[in-house]
């Protein structure tokens, strides 16, 4: 009898503890120029005191479950993720005509695109947890061209990665104030993003000695680290396990450099 009350004590604790690291996550209201904004925020209460924070901008279709999930996994890795809104009330969709139509609408007011995006970091910015001393925005295709626009702005990232981003290119003074390291993964099979708009956007940060590395994952369509997209059949995109993978892996180190703590 004693043998198994030590077998169930074992197993309360053991539960308590996976509890105690369990991800936490809540939705977060905040507002941008009268528009009702709606992130979704996750932490691990397991890590204590003060840590970094990651900003995560969704792609074209909006603050849906990809979104939500990748803010999970940056939380797990010991950061503060905030994924932020780019649309209003958390609106996602999944029809490619309308997301792009959602996209376009805040491109087109550069102003209003770097603005939404200044006020996700904020909102970071100010959690309790986060160091704010130590801040990163990371994106995914629509999601990534903001991460940009927002290092353009000059905010104080310390890192800026982007994966299947279209590449705005920065003009001179906007390069010369960006204050991130910028990691640029790319899928070398994607026909979404002329060289040509590339090489312009090397181009950009080389004259204003940006610090930035650009990787070419090869046979990597656009869209690569969405699991799933093949579903959607839209011509160009794709999802590759490897280039996922190793996208991931990229980023971690460079979070692991400039945050300076292993995870």
């Amino acid at each position: 009898m004693r043998y198994k009350g030590l077998l169930l004590l074992a197993a309360i604790l053991i539960s308590g503890a996976s509890v105690r690291a369990e991800v936490k996550t809540k939705a977060v209201s905040y507002e941008y120029d009268g528009v009702k904004l709606k992130g979704h925020l996750a932490w691990d209460d397991a890590v204590k005191g003060k840590r970094p924070g990651v900003l995560l901008v969704h792609e074209w279709w909006g603050l849906n479950d990809y979104a939500r999930t990748r803010a999970d996994q940056l939380a797990k890795l010991g950061y503060v993720a905030f994924a932020c809104d780019m649309y209003g009330d958390g609106k996602h969709t999944e029809h490619p005509q309308e997301a792009a139509q959602f996209a376009g609408e805040v491109r087109k007011n550069v102003g209003i695109w770097r603005g939404r995006a200044q006020a996700g970091l904020k909102v970071l910015k100010d959690q309790e947890r986060v160091d704010a001393n130590r801040l990163a925005a990371i994106g995914y295709c629509f999601g990534g061209s903001t991460a940009l626009q927002l290092a353009y702005t000059g905010a104080d990232l310390k890192a800026v990665v982007t994966f299947h981003a279209a590449l705005p290119v920065a003009d001179a003074e906007q390069a010369k104030t960006i204050k991130a390291k910028i990691l640029v993964c790319h899928g070398a099979a994607d026909k979404f993003i002329p060289e040509e708009a590339a090489l312009k956007f090397r181009a950009a940060l080389e004259n204003a000695k940006v610090d930035y590395a650009m990787v070419y994952l090869g046979n990597a369509k656009h869209s690569f680290s969405v699991k799933g997209i093949d579903d959607k059949k839209v011509p160009g995109l794709s999802y590759n396990a490897e280039a996922d993978h190793r996208s991931w892996k990229y980023m971690r180190e460079l979070f692991d450099e400039v945050f300076e703590a292993k995870k």
